[in-house]
C-alpha cells in the first residue's frame, strides 16, 4: 500500500489514507470509517466512467449483490454510495494477499494448500449459488488470503441473478476474463453455477502448475481455446499432482456443464475428501478431454487476465480441419498386431504361473499391482482379499503389509489378505462451545479443534443471546464427538432479524459507540443524561431503546450517560438511638460520621439518643454525601441548657427546659443545625431554655 497525497473525505465520513489496488473499473483504496472508528476498504469508480450509466449500473449491481451475501468467504459490503460525482462502495478491509499475488511469476502451491483454499472458495460460490447469485468472474485476483489462511471471495461487479438477463451481453459482447471463462460463457449462453465451477478448476490448475490451461495472444483466442481446445493433465506439467485432485480438477474442466460438480458444494465435499486422505468422487468420472493432440500452447499475456467484454464466439468453428479417418487396411493390420502381442503376453505368463513358493514384498504397491503379481504368480483371484488397517507412513491405498508376511512360503492354493492403509490414524475432537461467540471468534475455535464450518441463517430459536454476527447455536452441539476436518454449521441472525440492543451501562460513551456499531446499530446524536446512584459521572448509564429492546439493524439507538448521584431526602433521627439512625442513614444513601454530643445537651433519657444531625430533617443532600449525628453518652448536670428549647415543666431539682425533646432544633452552641429554632422554655431553674 502506497499513502495517499490527498486524504479526501467521502461523504464526511470515509478518510482515504492508503492507496491497495487499480482495477479495470475501480480503485481500491484504505480508509478510515470516522463514525465508527475502524479501518475500512473503499472501492472508487474511476471518475471518466462516473459518467457513464453502464458502469454506474454494474457499480451499482456489485453493491447490491455482495450487500445480499453474508458468509466468511465473501468480503462483505457495508455501504455504497455517491460523493460530488464520485461513486464508491464501503466493503470489509482485508488484511492479506490475493491469489494472484500468491502466483505471480508462475508460483506453484502444494496439492493440500491448493485443495484447502480452493474449498473455501467452493464454499463461498455455493452460499451464493444458493442464493441465486452467479459471480462470472472467478479468478485469483478477485480471491484474497489473510494471515490466518482465511480465503475471502470478492468483486460481484458482474454477478449475475440465475433467473434474470443479462443486458450486459448485449450486441455480441460477453463481460468477463478471457482465461478463466467457461466455455458456455465465452459463447454468450446462459450461466448457472457450474460456469463458476469451470472457473474456479482453472483457478487450482493455475495453482498446480503455475499456468493456465489455456493461454493466447488475444482474449479472443483464449476464449476460443476454452470452446474447442483440449486440456493437458496437470500431472504432463507437474508430475509431483496426486492423480485424485487432477481427476478433481480435470472433472470441474468438462467441457459441458453436465459433466461437472452439480453444486460447489459436491466439489468442495470431495476437495475435503482429498484432504482428508479419502477416496474422491472424481475418481473414475469423464472429466475433461485430454490427450497427446492437445492444442499447442503460447506465452500468456496480460490481456486474458483483465475483466472486460469479449466478443461472444459464433457457431461450430470452420476454419477447423476434419481429423482424417484411417484406412481399413490400417485398421486390420492395426488388430492382427494386437492379437499376436496378447497372444505373446498370454503364452509368457502361462509359461510363469504357479512359480511363486514365497510370498512377495508388496509393501508400497497399490491393490491393483499386487493382485497382478499375485495372481501373475498363480495364487487364484479368490483367494486374495483385502483388510483395511492405519498407517502413518504408507499413504493411503497402499499395501501397508500381508498374511503371510513376505518371505513366508506358500503355494497355489494359499489365501492372501492384503492389508491395505487407510492413512494416519486421526483421533476425533468435541465440538467446542462457540455459543455467543462472535463468527470470527467461533472460526478460530472450530480452526484450533481441526473442524470446518459454515454458516447459516437461524431457522428455529437457540437458547442464546440475540445479537448480529453471533453464533446463537451450531450442528453439531458442543460436545459431539466428531471426526477433524468434521463440518460445523454455524446459526446466526438472518439478515433484517430482531435482535436484542446489548447491556452498554457503564461504558464510556466511544465504548458504548463501538459495541453498538459492531451489532450494526447507529448511535444518535449528543447523549442525554440522567442522575444515577450506581454509575459514575460521564459513563454510560442506559440507552433509548433499553437494553434488551428489540431492534434490527440500522436501529438509531440514544445514550443515556450519568450525571452523578441522585439527591436524597434527608430523614429525621433525633430521639432516635444512635444504632437506629446509622441504619436509616446508610439505607438513604449517606455515609454516616457519629460523635459524641456535650453533656450539657443532654439528660438522663436521652442517653445514647440522637440529639443533633448537620443536615436539617426534609432538606436533600446528594447521594452518597456525608450526615454527622451527635448522641448523648451521659447526661448534663443540674440545670443543664435545654436542647430544643421547648416548653418544658417546672422541674424540682432545677432541670428545667430539658423534658421537651420534640425534635425542634436546641439553641446548643454546639449543635450544627442550619435553622435553628429559639427555645421558648422559661422554667425558674438554671436553664432559661435559650440554649
Amino acid at each position: 500500500m502506497e499513502p495517499v497525497a490527498d486524504a479526501r473525505l467521502y461523504n464526511h465520513r470515509y478518510q482515504v489514507t492508503h492507496l491497495i489496488a487499480r482495477g479495470g473499473m475501480a480503485m481500491v483504496y484504505r480508509a478510515q470509517d470516522l463514525l465508527l472508528n475502524r479501518p475500512v476498504a473503499l472501492k472508487i469508480l474511476y471518475p471518466e466512467l462516473s459518467a457513464d450509466p453502464l458502469f454506474v449500473e454494474r457499480f451499482r449491481r456489485e453493491a447490491q449483490a455482495a450487500a445480499k451475501l453474508s458468509h466468511p468467504n465473501i468480503v462483505p459490503v457495508f455501504d455504497w454510495g455517491e460523493d460530488e460525482g464520485t461513486y464508491f462502495i464501503v466493503m470489509e478491509l482485508v488484511e492479506g494477499r490475493s491469489l494472484a499475488e500468491v502466483l505471480r511469476g508462475g508460483a506453484t502451491l502444494t496439492a493440500s494448500r491448493t485443495a484447502q483454499l480452493a474449498a473455501q472458495v467452493a464454499a463461498a460460490l455455493n452460499y451464493a449459488h444458493r442464493n441465486g447469485m452467479v459471480h462470472r468472474d472467478v479468478k485469483p485476483g478477485n480471491i484474497l488470503i489473510t494471515a490466518d489462511a482465511q480465503v475471502k471471495v470478492t468483486d460481484f461487479g458482474i454477478a449475475q441473478a440465475m433467473s434474470s438477463e443479462d443486458h450486459l451481453a448485449e450486441d455480441g459482447l460477453v463481460m468477463g476474463t478471457a482465461t478463466y471463462f467457461s466455455p458456455e460463457q465465452a459463447e454468450g449462453a446462459a450461466v448457472d453455477g457450474r460456469s463458476d465451477i469451470y472457473a474456479l478448476g482453472v483457478v487450482m490448475y493455475e495453482m498446480l502448475v503455475g499456468r493456465a490451461p489455456y493461454i493466447g495472444d488475444t482474449p479472443l483466442e483464449v476464449s476460443t481455446q476454452h470452446v474447442h481446445g483440449v486440456v493437458t493433465p496437470p500431472t504432463q506439467l507437474n508430475p509431483t499432482v496426486p492423480r485424485d485432485l487432477e481427476a478433481i480438477v480435470m472433472k470441474t474442466l468438462s467441457r459441458s456443464p453436465e459433466l461437472r460438480y452439480p453444486t460447489a458444494d459436491e466439489l468442495r465435499a470431495d476437495l475435503l475428501r482429498f484432504v482428508d486422505g479419502q477416496p474422491v468422487h472424481a475418481a473414475g468420472a469423464v472429466g475433461a478431454f485430454f490427450g497427446n493432440d492437445s492444442t499447442q500452447m503460447v506465452q500468456k499475456v496480460d490481456a486474458g487476465e483483465r475483466t472486460q467484454a469479449v466478443p461472444v464466439l459464433p457457431g461450430p468453428r470452420m476454419d477447423v480441419k476434419p481429423r482424417r479417418r484411417r484406412s481399413s487396411g490400417a485398421l486390420v493390420w492395426g488388430i492382427v498386431a494386437v492379437i499376436i502381442i496378447g497372444g505373446v503376453v498370454a503364452f509368457f505368463a502361462l509359461s510363469h504361473s504357479n512359480n511363486l513358493s514365497v510370498m512377495p514384498s508388496l509393501k508400497g504397491d497399490d491393490v491393483a499391482t499386487a493382485t497382478a503379481t499375485l495372481t501373475n504368480g498363480g495364487i487364484g483371484a479368490a483367494n486374495i482379499s483385502q483388510s483395511q488397517v492405519n498407517s502413518a507412513t504408507v499413504p493411503l491405498g497402499k499395501i501397508v503389509s500381508t498374511k503371510p508376511i513376505a518371505g513366508a512360503k506358500i503355494n497355489s492354493s494359499a489365501t492372501v489378505v492384503l492389508l491395505v492403509s487407510k492413512g494416519k490414524l486421526i483421533p476425533p475432537v468435541n465440538v467446542p462451545s462457540v455459543t455467543n461467540l462472535s463468527v470470527q471468534s467461533a472460526e478460530l475455535a472450530l480452526k484450533g479443534k481441526n473442524l470446518n464450518f459454515t454458516v447459516q441463517n437461524v431457522t428455529s430459536s437457540c437458547n442464546a443471546l440475540r445479537a448480529p454476527n453471533v453464533v446463537l447455536c451450531t450442528s453439531p452441539v458442543a460436545g459431539t464427538s466428531v471426526k477433524q476436518q468434521s463440518l460445523v454449521v454455524l446459526y446466526v441472525l438472518p439478515q433484517n432479524g430482531a435482535f436484542s440492543v446489548p447491556q452498554v451501562a457503564g461504558d464510556t460513551p466511544v465504548q458504548a459507540s463501538n459495541s453498538l456499531g459492531s451489532d450494526q446499530l447507529t448511535v444518535n446524536g449528543t447523549p442525554t443524561t440522567h442522575c444515577s446512584n450506581t454509575v459514575a459521572p460521564g459513563l454510560v448509564v442506559g440507552t433509548n431503546p433499553a437494553a434488551g429492546s428489540q431492534v434490527t439493524s440500522g436501529t438509531s439507538i440514544q445514550l443515556i450517560t450519568s450525571s452523578g448521584g441522585c439527591p436524597a431526602t434527608v430523614p429525621y433521627l433525633l430521639g432516635k438511638s444512635s444504632t437506629t439512625a446509622q441504619s436509616v442513614l446508610q439505607g438513604a444513601g449517606f455515609v454516616v460520621v457519629e460523635d459524641v454530643a456535650p453533656a450539657n445537651l443532654c439528660a438522663t433519657a436521652q442517653v445514647g439518643e440522637v440529639v443533633t444531625q448537620s443536615v436539617n430533617p426534609g432538606f436533600s443532600a446528594p447521594f452518597g454525601s456525608t450526615i454527622t449525628i451527635q448522641y448523648c453518652q451521659s447526661a448534663g448536670a443540674t440545670g443543664t441548657t435545654g436542647v430544643t428549647g421547648v416548653p418544658g415543666t417546672t422541674g424540682a431539682s432545677g432541670v428545667t427546659g430539658v423534658t421537651g425533646v420534640t425534635g425542634v432544633s436546641g439553641a446548643s452552641t454546639t449543635t450544627t443545625s442550619t435553622l435553628p429554632v429559639p427555645s421558648i422554655g422559661n422554667g425558674p431553674g438554671k436553664g432559661n431554655g435559650n440554649g
